[in-house]
């Protein structure tokens, strides 16, 4: 499922008249004017503490405010494989060591709750294009504070440009208008942006969305491939057969990229099993891609 993020569609559908002011103590169901358009917050029908959140009629996150470490998105779950399997929960807390995360996209942040959970002294920033989203986020869903979760407003690249040399250990790219990425945010520079605040083991990962002909994944892990020493792919096996519509995540280090048994199990085991590539299969896909 590619979903909408944060530069998003000016022209907005029609907002309810009678929508409900910004809550101060929880969520409330209801469409709400945000800076790029509409924000439905709707109550998930199979979960009494549940709530998905759409842009402009795209699903963009889902937040358990029970389960802050629950992740309903598959392509999340993926992810949040990744993250494991690179930064051990246990050995993080056993040096004693901050993660430090950067999100490039936050619609209602449910990465950094499930991040907050798993690495509880984790440093993270959340950047967000619309500041009326990011603010109704906050009097949502009771998210931690600075330092240890901090939302910045403003554009994904002009923020990471800004940002000191090998101060991260994450970054996560989870940035779309309708079913893409803004291509400014795919790019050799931007890419580049990226690996310069990770420091030598950070781990850069990707949420790209495509089509059947998957030329968005080709041209995204060539590019990203150019930058990092090494790249892995994650997705559901009939997406990179090319036979449907959605999410391939891409990861970049320059530190080898675990994929230990654990990780694979943990891969097969969800509700949507997905396939991992290695460096060698990845590089071998995108042979014939352009970098962007």
């Amino acid at each position: 499922m590619a979903k909408g993020k944060n530069k998003r569609a000016k022209n907005a559908s029609a907002v309810q008249a009678d929508a409900p002011a910004a809550p101060q103590d929880g969520p409330v169901e209801g469409i709400y004017p945000i800076d790029t358009g509409t924000a439905e917050l709707e109550r998930d029908h199979y979960s009494p503490t549940g709530w998905l959140l759409r842009i402009n009629d795209v699903p963009s996150s889902h937040v358990d405010l029970a389960a802050p470490g629950h992740l309903d998105f598959e392509y999340m779950r993926w992810i949040a494989a990744l993250i494991r399997s690179r930064f051990n929960p246990a050995q993080v807390e056993a040096q004693g060591h901050k993660l430090r995360a950067l999100h490039l996209g936050g619609g209602a942040c449910s990465m950094a709750r499930w991040a907050s959970v798993t690495y509880p002294n984790a440093r993270q920033v959340v950047v967000e294009l619309d500041g009326k989203l990011a603010a109704l986020v906050r009097a949502w869903f009771d998210l931690p504070r600075a330092p240890l979760l901090r939302i910045r407003v403003g554009e994904a690249g002009a923020v990471l440009a800004t940002l000191t040399d090998a101060t991260r250990d994450l970054v996560i790219r989870d940035v779309f208008a309708g079913d893409q990425t803004p291509r400014d945010l795919t790019t050799l520079a931007f890419t580049a942006h990226a690996a310069r605040v990770l420091d030598e083991t950070g781990l850069y990962v990707v949420n790209c969305g495509d089509t059947p002909a998957l030329e968005n994944a080709r041209r995204e892990a060539a590019t990203i491939g150019a930058v990092f020493k090494h790249v892995a792919i994650v997705a559901d096996p009939t997406m990179l057969k090319g036979r449907r519509h959605g999410n391939v995540i891409i990861a970049g280090s320059n530190a080898p990229i675990p994929a230990g048994p654990e990780f694979i199990r943990e891969l097969l085991g969800g509700g949507v099993p997905a396939q991992h590539w290695d460096d060698a299969t990845v590089r071998t896909f995108a042979r014939h891609a352009t970098a962007v």
